[in-house]
């Protein structure tokens, strides 16, 4: 079913079939048990974000909804049909977009994406559009060897696109980016969901997750520790407010008698509140202080609540690798 066609179902009233169903999926490999009865559920045009530390799961959740890998135990289903045994129907409804994508590096960009388009029966059409979609058009007659890694990146994405998917899984596409080149392919990423597609998506930038995905789930150990819109998980989470101050203003000992603050301490040369009364203790502060000058206000974000649910993780770089 295309997007138009489950756009026409929905408003006649028909009932459309979440893009993904995992239910109670488990999969060990020997002693480790990687996925412990995980449970998501992906709606259709969703931006859907997979989180996790290193070993936590993710890309075996992921690569069995690809069908890539069989499950121990539990269903998958992905776009109301299962992707094992390895479903060949399912195929040219899915487009995955891998960290680590091959690429014929010896043709142009446009060449390329016309390979693999051709490999769907896509049109010529098709390509132009893949490569207009991710900014790509002007570098079209580049070989690949010669692009540059955000543009490989985005090539990689037009490859996954280029048949026109319902659903498209996307496996760290920003990683190891330049942060100005990780921010224009977020552009890209916006301009999929708005086209209506369907999006699984793995990354360890707690930050892009924020910003770009409708829901996103952690996975702790194999098992979903949270589930929910970035913002409704950072209001349940009760993280503090930190408010920092310029260090000449305020000392450590000073500021930890201020009613409401919860912890002081100096990083980066200034002082950090944290604080679950910011309106008590900004008062009080610009009582004190004679006015609020220099002070700034910073809530609680994704990456807190990452980091309150996986406490090993502070111990790992946030932007490394999947798994």
């Amino acid at each position: 079913m295309t997007n138009d066609e489950a756009a026409s179902d929905q408003g006649r009233g028909s009932v459309v079939a979440p893009a993904v169903v995992a239910d109670n999926v488990r999969k060990r490999y020997g002693a480790r048990q990687a996925l412990d009865g995980v449970s998501v559920q992906v709606e259709r045009g969703e931006f859907f974000g997979l989180l996790g530390p290193n070993g936590a799961g993710k890309t075996t959740l992921v690569e069995i909804m690809e069908g890539l890998r069989q499950s121990d135990s539990g269903t998958v289903k992905v776009l109301d049909t299962a992707p094992w045994p390895r479903n060949r129907a399912l195929l040219p409804r899915i487009g995955v977009q891998t960290q680590s994508s091959a690429f014929f590096v010896r043709q142009t960009a446009s060449e390329h994406l016309a390979t693999v388009a051709a490999l769907y029966g896509a049109s010529k059409e098709a390509v132009d559009r893949a490569l207009a979609t991710v900014g790509l058009v002007d570098q079209s007659e580049i070989r690949v060897e010669n692009l540059s890694g955000g543009q490989r990146q985005r090539l990689a994405i037009a490859s996954a696109l280029v048949h026109d998917p319902e659903l498209i899984f996307l496996d760290e596409p920003t990683a190891a980016l330049d942060p100005q080149a990780r921010r224009s392919l977020w552009d890209v990423l916006r301009s999929m969901k708005a086209a209506g597609k369907t999006i699984v998506y793995t990354t360890h930038h707690l930050d892009e997750a924020e910003a770009l995905c409708d829901r996103v789930a952690i996975l702790v150990a194999g098992r979903i520790a949270a589930q929910g819109a970035p913002q409704a998980l950072v209001e349940a989470s009760g993280q503090p407010t930190r408010l920092i101050l310029p260090a000449q203003r305020v000392t450590v000992a000073r500021a930890q008698l201020i009613p409401g603050v919860d912890r002081a301490v100096v990083e980066g040369g200034a002082i950090i509140l944290e604080t679950r009364s910011s309106g008590q203790v900004l008062s009080a502060l610009n009582n004190t202080l004679g006015g609020l000058e220099g002070v700034q206000t910073r809530g609680a974000t994704l990456e807190d609540v990452y980091l309150s649910l996986t406490p090993d993780a502070r111990n790992e770089q946030i932007e490394g690798s999947p798994a």
